[in-house]
């Protein structure tokens, strides 16, 4: 498999991903709206090669169109059917995806997320491309107070982003229950994305204020917001705040990429794999090792807890390395280090 179709390949998680497909040699074709990313993300991909002295123009394709769109889609496939290219692969990230808005907004949700896929899936199977990647999520997950989540956890989501992610989950299963029996699908739960690639060029870049810890906790370590507010302090836990389990993004898009180089192996094959560390980190002790790594300060002050919140929330890693051969390389320490390099030499993400 040579050529690769990246939906939302500009994103947080796309863009490291893409950045590694065409480290390996792949091909790729990128879609991106740029509703909630940036185009110097992909800029900055070629500026990280060029450093390496290797440049892949000519094997990075960008359109700029939204999935709930089907002719953006088809036209993608076209072109490389021109180039005498076949887009052998899909791996989708495109969708919204925070969890707030999801609730004041459900509609919007379920129509990016849910008519997005319907779209790419049916033009998808027009040209004969029926290996695809999702981009799903641990929020899929009726949650306990557990520390090994494992892929036959009920499934059980709280909120809307949630359930448009189990909702395409059923829905790429019924494809895959289809007679001709041609379909090969990997569903990606992955836990708490954090870091940035080391060179501190690209990585995590929330619009407005952030809606995920770590990128706040960077910020206040800025400057830009006076403390850090953590929601509840008597959680059932060793220190009483939440325990989450922290991916770095790195190892992130390289469990994309085993993914998708294990369906090259299957006709027909569906698969449901966690991506996380299987290492728990409470919110007070990411706080101390990013101030301990980075040398800086991280004012905090406790508030009410959070509804929808749970008190522990940790991967059971275990299907992914056996299935993807895949292993977590980098540590919690690793993550803050690389998290704060991207937003200290980027102190306003992609806008210089």
């Amino acid at each position: 498999m040579s050529c690769i179709l990246v939906t939302g390949g500009a994103g947080f998680i796309g863009s490291h991903t893409s950045l590694l497909l065409l480290e390996r040699g792949y091909e790729i074709f990128i879609i991106d709206s740029f509703i909630n990313s940036s185009r110097k993300s992909l800029e900055r991909i070629k500026t990280i090669r060029k450093l390496s002295n290797s440049d892949f123009n000519e094997k990075l394709h960008i359109y700029e169109g939204d999935l709930r769109n089907k002719n953006s889609i088809k036209k993608i496939f076209e072109d490389a059917k021109y180039m005498k290219k076949k887009i052998e692969g899909v791996i989708h990230f495109a969708g919204l995806k925070a969890v707030g808005e999801s609730v004041l907004n459900p509609i919007k949700y379920w129509d990016f997320n849910l008519n997005s896929t319907i779209n790419l899936l049916e033009v998808m199977d027009n040209f004969s491309c029926n290996k695809i990647v999702f981009s799903s999520s641990a929020t899929i997950y009726g949650i306990g107070n557990e520390f090994n989540l494992s892929e036959d956890t009920l499934i059980s989501p709280i909120n809307p982003y949630g359930k448009t992610k189990a909702a395409i989950e059923e829905f790429l299963m019924d494809i895959f229950n289809n007679p001709k029996g041609n379909w090969a699908i990997a569903n990606l739960r992955y836990f708490n994305p954090i870091g940035a690639h080391p060179s501190g060029l690209i990585g995590e870049n929330p619009m407005g204020i952030p809606n995920n810890i770590f990128p706040f906790i960077t910020q206040v370590a800025l400057g830009k917001f006076k403390e850090l507010n953590i929601f509840g302090s008597d959680w059932p836990t060793p220190d009483g705040t939440c325990i989450r389990d922290y991916i770095h993004v790195m190892d992130l898009a390289e469990g994309h990429i085993c993914a998708m180089e294990k369906l090259n192996n299957f006709e027909s094959k569906i698969f449901n794999i966690n991506l996380g560390t299987g290492q728990g980190t409470s919110v007070l002790e990411l706080v101390k090792i990013f101030e301990n790594i980075n040398k800086v300060k991280v004012p905090f002050a406790f508030t009410d807890r959070r509804k929808g919140d749970y008190p522990i929330v940790v991967a059971n890693n275990e299907l992914a390395k056996q299935e993807l051969d895949w292993l977590p390389k980098r540590n919690i320490e690793d993550m803050c280090r690389d998290g704060w390099n991207w937003q200290f030499n980027n102190p306003n993400g992609f806008d210089f």
